[in-house]
């Protein structure tokens, strides 16, 4: 299964510039992102969509990644617009993956988990939320809530789609983990001194 990285927004809230090129313990946000990805076994190839509001963005992943991982211009201004152009400019088959890049505390264990589901439940589309009270328990407010079966639910930005079937609505299952790392992405500077503490912790 291919992955895209979605590096299209600029981070207004964090107010660093390039929220993908914004520094967390010496390395840009992103590539804690790409790194998991591309040490995933689960995981064949890496693209990463930019847009014109993260040039810088494009350049330190030519520069860092030397081509193993392609940059894909979309753009901008319509996240659904520029996945769909994503997934058709990569040529990927079959399912691929479509994540943000401002998850810097996944790990490989968790995208092998996720993708291992996937195949489980034999849907086209899967996507991945966290329970409301993780994220309260981490400390962060989420931007959009969902209901299902009675709970509150969060995405975490973190979906699998049939490439196949990209421009249509697909049948999804929501996998919902309790997993405090899944809570925390980078919108507000709050949430990257977060991010440094349990690197640190875990290091």
């Amino acid at each position: 299964m291919d992955a895209i990285v979605m590096a299209g927004g600029f981070g207004q809230r964090l107010g660093m510039g390039e929220k993908p090129c914004v520094e967390l313990l010496g390395k840009p946000l992103i590539t804690y992102v790409i790194d998991t990805l591309r040490s995933t076994k689960s995981i064949d190839k890496v693209f990463v969509a930019v847009s014109p509001v993260t040039p810088k963005t494009e350049i330190m992943i030519q520069e860092r990644y030397k081509g193993e991982v392609q940059v894909i211009r979309t753009f901008g201004g319509n996240y659904v617009g520029d996945m769909i152009h994503a997934v058709e400019t990569s040529a990927t088959t079959g399912p691929v993956m479509i994540i943000m890049s401002d998850l810097p505390l996944i790990n490989s264990e968790l995208i092998d988990s996720v993708i291992e589901k996937y195949r489980e439940e034999g849907k086209p589309a899967l996507s991945v939320y966290v329970p409301i009270n993780v994220c309260k328990g981490a400390g962060t407010k989420p931007d959009t809530v969902f209901h299902k079966d009675g709970k509150l639910i969060v995405p975490v930005g973190i979906n699998i789609l049939d490439s196949s079937q990209i421009r249509n609505e697909q049948e999804d299952f929501n996998l919902i983990l309790d997993n405090p790392r899944l809570a925390i992405n980078i919108n507000t500077v709050k949430d990257l001194q977060r991010c440094k503490d349990l690197l640190q912790c875990s290091n």
